[in-house]
């Protein structure tokens, strides 16, 4: 007995010091000045202490970990290991300053750095006394929902834990109040008498643009069996005809879209899609056209507006866009086809880009890529991707043009075009085919060109991609859903064309 106390007297006394020990590092460890010693990042600290967080009614300041970790017997052990070998790894062997922190805070990446579980501990209630009807409408939806993946209490509330200057958590009631353009108010649209590029002006508004004539001719539309990250749905290569006509510069920019989206907001903002269309065929003119009702949120993602290209917006919105800008400028103004817009992209060129198009020193990957070998001085002169484009977009002068004067047309946004989608589209036509407008019906919508979140192979001339409607909705809190506005996605927009037609000196048209 005396030698069982002897050699338990000492273990137990050593077991208690190491959970005593244990449960010391763990809370000295799990601080916010010991998360600080390695994450050195000022403005995180900054913005922490403008957040709703810490500034609380009850005075607490929620700490770093009761958000970025999941709680106690919620696999807190386990995650906090993996994060505290993750983050040191990181402050030995990275420099903090070379670190995107704006693309990190944007809501995909919070996402896998805050703990739903962590929000709900403390938040148990979703319907308290003094909740909105929206936020009811809001948390009922997230209630019902609980299974999606991408719904996260940080979609409406990501400014909770580190504050976002400008951010709007729920409807948008002063969205388009401002706009960068000029002062300089327009009274009458741009007269085109003949096919060469313009500059139109919005009336009643101080907004302008340029319009550029992109000649006719014809081309091989989509992309060889043997182009590198080519995809089925790209091909047969076909020849197409095209007819004149005039394409926007730019993607359709924010100064432009609230252009819109301010002179028709006073005529009740319907949510009625076949009310709208019906009043859209009575040609009653500007007055009958009812807008987009206010965004959920920011929906410009905090980058800016001015000069971007506008995003978040549906396809139906953009459409109803064009319907307008035709009413008030007199002219045909509408999305482009998938082969006009292809045709513009190349600009006279068959390769994969309209400049240079070996994809293999475009691409970040392989050996070249991992040596620091790659030379991408080419490709980043004209095209805002994954590589250049600090996680947002950019506006116009920050790539050259393409041939035809067109910038950005394989990066920054996608573009929506106005065929409906189909991965065999190519296949169903044979010889050369004068301005081919795409399958006759759909489910979706083809979307051209790449983003600025795409590397180099998804940015070629010929890549196809459609919308995804269901899907960029599904964290829409809203009920019913908005036809106005995406939830989901932040990096499609789209450019208009302008037909060469009678109201813009085609003499031939007119006879």
């Amino acid at each position: 007995m005396k030698k069982f106390l002897l050699w338990f007297t000492p273990g137990l006394v050593l077991g208690i010091l190491i959970i005593l020990g244990a449960g010391k590092t763990l809370e000295s460890t799990s601080s916010n000045d010991y998360c600080m010693s390695c994450h050195i990042h000022p403005m995180a600290d900054i913005s922490w202490k403008q957040s709703v967080h810490y500034e609380t009614r009850s005075g607490y300041h929620t700490a770093c970990v009761e958000c970025h970790l999941p709680p106690r017997g919620h696999g807190y052990l386990w995650a906090k290991g993996k994060t505290g070998l993750r983050d040191l790894w990181s402050y030995w062997t990275k420099d903090s300053a070379s670190f995107n922190w704006d693309e990190r805070k944007q809501l995909e990446n919070a996402r896998v750095y805050t703990y739903e579980s962590s929000c709900i501990k403390c938040h148990e209630n979703l319907f308290p006394a003094k909740l909105t009807k929206e936020g009811e409408d809001a948390h009922l939806y997230y209630t019902q929902q609980k299974k999606t993946p991408e719904l996260n209490c940080i979609n409406c509330h990501l400014n909770a834990g580190h504050f976002i200057a400008g951010y709007t958590h729920g409807s948008n009631k002063t969205f388009g109040a401002t706009s960068s353009a000029p002062k300089e108010i327009f009274t009458e649209p741009t007269p085109v008498s003949d096919f060469r590029n313009y500059t139109e002006k919005i009336p009643k508004s101080s907004v302008s643009f340029n319009m550029i004539a992109v000649p006719g001719g014809k081309f091989k539309m989509g992309s060889p069996e043997n182009e590198p990250f080519r995809k089925t749905d790209e091909g047969p290569v076909r020849e197409v005809e095209i007819s004149p006509f005039f394409m926007a510069e730019v993607e359709t920019t924010w100064d432009e879209y609230l252009a819109f989206y301010v002179q028709t907001s006073a005529e009740g903002r319907s949510s009625d899609t076949e009310g709208l269309r019906s009043k859209l065929n009575a040609s009653k003119g500007v007055d009958a056209i009812s807008g987009a009702t206010p965004p959920y949120g920011q929906p410009d993602q905090g980058w800016g507006m001015g000069q971007r290209p506008a995003i978040s917006f549906t396809y139906h919105a953009a459409e109803v866009y064009c319907q307008w800008l035709s009413l008030v400028t007199g002219k045909t103004y509408r999305l482009p086809t998938e082969a006009e817009w292809e045709y513009a992209c190349r600009a006279g060129t068959g390769g994969p880009f309209f400049f240079d198009g070996n994809l293999r020193k475009y691409e970040k990957s392989g050996l070249k890529a991992r040596l620091g070998k790659n030379d991408t001085t080419i490709i980043n002169r004209y095209i805002v991707y994954k590589e250049n484009s600090p996680s947002k977009t950019q506006t116009p002068e920050f790539v050259r043009p393409n041939p035809f004067g067109l910038r950005n047309m394989q990066g920054n946004v996608a573009e929506f075009c106005s065929d409906w989608y189909q991965p065999d589209a190519y296949s169903k036509t044979s010889g050369t085919i004068k301005d081919p407008k795409g399958p006759e019906n759909g489910e979706e919508h083809v979307i051209r060109g790449g983003t600025f979140q795409n590397p180099a192979g998804l940015l070629r001339s010929a890549a196809r991609d459609y919308t995804r409607t269901e899907a960029w909705l599904r964290t829409d809190p809203q009920m019913p859903k908005s036809i106005w506005w995406y939830s989901d996605c932040f990096n499609v927009g789209f450019r208009v064309v302008c037909e060469y037609d009678s109201k813009t000196g085609n003499v031939t048209a007119s006879n």
